[in-house]
Order: structure tokens, then sequence, then C-alpha cells
């Protein structure tokens, strides 16, 4: 009898871990959310380094948003080193007039006569933000060593504002 009852006592004893290590799991699980849609394009003026067709493409875990920018007609005049640039994008909230600002730092070398590519942008949004480009004003801008480069964009996103969970 002692032994059925330590065999039952054990079995008990497993399953309780057994499910505080599996709670324990889903607490630790990263928050994943969606954002539609995932990519977008919209048209930038950026004075004297001309005009780009910038392709964004967003991400959210929670309320952590990240841009990717893509400018593959935008060609750097000179060489920028690795992790040189800041850079910020600043897109309209919910129609305007706030706006969410993404910010990052990192950047892959990019030789003179190639074109400037962005590392990763990073801003917080709240369930339900239609963040869109923000036209008529400084929309990105990014600076390394004595350069600084300012954008507006000239055009709504298409095919529309990213909506996030």
């Amino acid at each position: 009898m002692r032994a059925k009852l330590r065999a039952a006592t054990a079995a008990a004893a497993t399953a309780a871990a057994s499910a505080v290590l599996l709670a324990g799991a889903a607490a630790a699980a990263p928050v994943t959310t969606a954002v539609s849609p995932t990519t977008a394009t919209a048209a930038y003026s950026c004075g004297t380094w001309g005009s780009t067709t910038l392709t964004l493409t967003a991400a959210q875990n929670g309320t952590t948003a990240t841009i990717t920018l893509g400018a593959p007609d935008m060609i750097a005049s000179v060489a920028i080193p690795a992790n040189t640039m800041d850079v910020t994008l600043r897109l309209e909230k919910n129609g305007g007039p706030d706006t969410t600002v993404f910010r990052g730092g990192s950047n892959p070398s990019i030789p003179a006569g190639s074109p400037v590519r962005f590392g990763a942008l990073t801003g917080t949004v709240a369930p339900g933000d239609s963040l869109d480009s923000y036209v008529g004003g400084d929309s990105l801008s990014f600076t390394f060593s004595v350069f600084s480069v300012r954008c507006t964009a000239i055009a709504k996103q298409s095919p529309g504002p990213f909506v996030f969970d």
C-alpha cells in the first residue's frame, strides 16, 4: 500500500512540476503580433541627394515595432562606415497631426557609389495604431560623419498605412 501511495505522490509531483514548467515557458515566449500590410512604398525628396522611392518593411513584437528601409536608387556619394549612421523616421499617426518616431544607429558598410542601406529602426506602437508617411515635414533624416540628409515624404504609402495589432 505504501509503495502505491509513494508512486501516486511521485506522479502527482511530476505532473505539478510539468504544469509549472509549461506555464513558465508560455509566459517566457515572445509576444508576436501582426502588422498589415508588412511592406509599403512611398516617394521621398531628399534635396541634393535626389528623390527616391523607399520600401518600408514593418514588423511588430508587442508594443515594439521595427521599420526597415530600402532605397535602391539613393546612391552614396562617399563611403559610409558600418554603424555610423543616426537615422530618424517620422510616420503620421492615425491620420495626424501626431507622429510616431522610429530611430536606429546601425548600418552596413556602404562603399561610395553603392545604394544607401539602413539598419532596422525601432519605435513604440499601441494596438490599432495606423502609421503612414508623414508628408509636409522632415520625414526621414540621417547623419553620418559631417553629412546630414533630410528627406520629405511627397506621397502617402502604397498600398496604405501600417496598422498594428
